[in-house]
């Protein structure tokens, strides 16, 4: 049975996009350059601007871990799991966005923990899975964080990128 791919929220990351291109989709305001996540549709949140147009903006791909910590039990509806099946811990983490500087929360990568995830180190959103029903194989997707290799950072630097 092939999967079905439905976003968490729709509009709120690249849904198709190959791992490598996946990003995290805010709005950018044409009036005061302000940009929102999640989202804004409807008009800017910043209350001295003075108007402008909202127009879709890829987010940093890389931030870095402004905090986090581990989910060790079951949230109450209305998040939504199978009661039928273990609850697995998983890590959430506050990532403040390289270019934005605005605070992001997400998951971590599955096998990523708090021990992984030291303030103040780098990461990347990765495209993910919140869960999926193998009986009718809809997978609902998500990001994640996962933690940048401190040799992929070194090579970067000496590149200047």
């Amino acid at each position: 049975m092939s999967r079905t791919r439905i976003p968490v929220v729709a509009g709120w990351f690249t849904e198709d996009a190959a791992e490598e291109d996946f990003r995290l989709l805010g709005t950018r305001c044409s009036g005061c350059r302000s940009v929102h996540f999640p989202r804004e549709d409807g008009h800017c949140r910043n209350p001295g601007c003075p108007g402008g147009e909202l127009e879709e903006a890829p987010l940093s791909k890389r931030g870095t871990v402004w905090s986090c910590t581990d989910g060790r039990y079951r949230p109450p509806p209305p998040y939504v799991s199978d009661s039928e099946t273990p609850w697995t811990p998983y890590t959430l983490v506050a990532v403040e966005l390289a270019a934005e500087r605005m605070v992001v929360l997400g998951q971590a990568a599955p096998g990523v923990g708090v021990a992984d995830l030291p303030v103040g180190s780098v990461v990347e959103v990765v495209p993910g899975v919140l869960d999926e029903d193998r009986a009718t194989g809809v997978a609902h997707t998500t990001w994640h964080w996962r933690p940048v290799a401190a040799r992929g950072i070194a090579r970067e630097r000496e590149a200047g990128s």
